[in-house]
């Protein structure tokens, strides 16, 4: 019931705390002409904005507080002995300067889109991101697409047919995904699938025979798509099935147990008691009024999802010689190679508030309240 048919319902008293109403039942001070679902982004925007700027110093601050020597890790011990050759390369790096002086720096070059450049691959950061980064967000895609659609599926399933067999069996599936450890899980799947059966394909995003297609999106797949290569296509998908599913087992298993009980949750609301009374359809029922209600809670869990996707294949990628920006991190973080770290740090941290943000937006989609708010 709206606010204004609380007020013209027989019996109901005006709060004395409440703003006189206008004409049309607007409050005199509210903002005409900005849709609330603009204003609602605007301040996610704002909101963003202040976080990437906190991520960047969190990123640069934990960076340098790890132990080691940067200086050890590149040069090695026998350069190490020469003061003149440390003293050039600290200089050459920036790391001669204070740390206030190198955050400075180091944040200049980001809003400029330059993240410095790499000890190890001696290539400008954000070069090796825009190479690595499209891998990861290639399988990270693939994985959360098909933990949406059967986590859903079996968490709908699951609570429409509560405490029947089906019910027990999705729920112990979910336990086993949920439990068994992701890189255990890739090392036996590559064993078994592509070792003893040879019905997948082996490490890599395509197979080498295959000449390489224009580097449009850096997404093997949709690129192959856009050049009209089927053979590539096909070769891609075949590279990509086996670590996707690997890497959506735990997670179709959470969203199995997390939409059974949001929809359990909507269930049991009066409304779609009433819906029930009204005769109209079961297929009605479920997409109109239960599935919508509880898109809410399951948005937010499978947005929370993708970004530990992104930032947690690195075993699987190893396992797979997928090359993604998991490896990328990892022989980062070994070699203490300072820029790569802090630009893999920065883009994690983005690509959870880019999450965030499509995960707000869409709050205020399908639940208008949130949006008014």
């Amino acid at each position: 019931m709206s606010e204004k048919d609380q007020t013209n319902e027989p019996g109901a008293a005006a709060s004395p705390s409440a703003p006189p109403s206008g004409p049309a039942g607007k409050r005199p001070g509210a903002r005409r002409g900005a849709h609330p679902l603009a204003r609602f982004l605007i301040r996610r925007i704002l909101i963003a904005v202040l976080l990437a700027w906190g991520i960047t110093l969190v990123t640069f601050v934990l960076t340098n507080l790890v132990p080691g020597d940067p200086v050890a890790a590149n040069l090695g011990q026998r350069a190490l002995g020469d003061p003149a050759i440390v003293a050039q390369w600290r200089s050459e790096h920036g790391l001669d300067k204070p740390l206030w002086q190198q955050y400075v720096l180091h944040l200049q070059g980001v809003v400029h889109g330059d993240l410095g450049t790499s000890q190890q691959s001696h290539r400008p950061v954000s070069q090796d991101l825009a190479e690595f980064v499209p891998a990861t967000l290639e399988l990270a895609g693939a994985a959360i697409l098909v933990s949406l659609v059967l986590g859903v599926a079996f968490g709908v399933v699951a609570a429409l047919r509560r405490d029947r067999l089906s019910d027990h069996a999705l729920r112990v599936l979910s336990l086993i995904g949920i439990s068994v450890p992701t890189f255990w899980l890739a090392l036996v799947a590559f064993y078994v699938f592509f070792y003893r059966l040879q019905i997948t394909p082996g490490s890599g995003r395509v197979d080498p025979a295959l000449a390489g297609v224009p580097g449009v999106t850096g997404l093997q797949t949709v690129d192959a798509l856009l050049a009209g290569r089927w053979d590539v296509f096909g070769s891609a998908v075949g590279h990509l099935v086996t670590p996707a599913l690997v890497l959506a087992l735990y997670t179709i298993g959470l969203l199995t147990r997390f939409t059974r009980s949001a929809v359990l949750e909507v269930l049991g609301q009066d409304y779609v008691r009433a819906a029930r009374a009204k005769g109209l359809p079961g297929r009605v029922i479920l997409f109109r009024y239960v599935l919508r209600s509880a898109l809410v809670p399951i948005i937010t869990v499978a947005g929370l999802a993708f970004g530990s996707l992104l930032s947690g294949t690195v075993l699987v990628e190893a396992i797979f010689a997928w090359p993604g920006v998991g490896q990328y991190a990892y022989k980062s973080a070994t070699t203490l190679d300072l820029p790569a770290v802090m630009g893999v740090g920065l883009v994690v941290g983005v690509v959870y508030l880019v999450i965030n943000l499509i995960v707000d937006v869409l709050y205020g989609v399908i639940d208008p309240r949130v949006r008014l708010q």
